[in-house]
């Protein structure tokens, strides 16, 4: 199985630090959905792991959540791709969970899910916890310069993450590989 570890905002769609609250808002960033479906089409599985803090604080509810995910799914059906999978963190920062990245739950989710190990499997974020997320179950980090990438590309990486612009150009680069 040829499986990627997507983070959401900032990555798939633009990101917000007020939050992305409805469907209106949740727009993808150029290039991404398509570079979904490329992958999927190529045999990839495309799973996405992501915070989605507002939950517990009450920016939006599970259904709107659910909308916003329906959208993204429907957007990569279109160009004859598929997001097989999404796990969330609905958690707060405080809440103690251990599903809120930089912990591993999500991903635990994920290769349990699947039944696979995650060693080498590639995981794309645009933030450092993304990226200590991955790393820590042993995955691939690539980190992307959309969302806050820039702004991490600065911060102490862990040790073998690939940096590129946009999930299109870690997509053109898993598929030439």
């Amino acid at each position: 199985m040829k499986l990627i570890i997507l983070d959401r905002d900032g990555v798939i769609n633009e990101d917000s630090d007020a939050f992305i609250k409805s469907v209106d808002e949740w727009r993808p960033l150029p290039g991404s959905i398509e570079a979904i479906a490329r992958l999927s089409k190529a045999g990839w599985t495309v799973a996405v792991a992501t915070n989605q803090s507002g939950l517990a604080r009450g920016y939006f509810t599970t259904q709107t959540l659910e909308a916003m995910h329906q959208r993204l799914r429907e957007l990569v059906a279109e160009q004859g791709g598929w997001v097989d999978l999404i796990r969330y963190c609905p958690h707060g920062p405080d809440d103690g969970c251990d599903c809120r990245k930089p912990l591993a739950g999500l991903f635990r989710q994920i290769a349990e899910h699947y039944g696979v190990a995650l060693d080498g499997v590639p995981t794309v974020g645009d933030s450092l916890r993304d990226l200590q997320a991955g790393a820590s179950v042993r995955c691939q980090p690539y980190l992307v310069r959309t969302g806050k990438g820039r702004a991490t590309e600065g911060k102490s990486l862990p040790a073998g993450t690939r940096v590129f612009d946009d999930l299109a150009a870690v997509a053109s680069y898993l598929l030439e590989s």
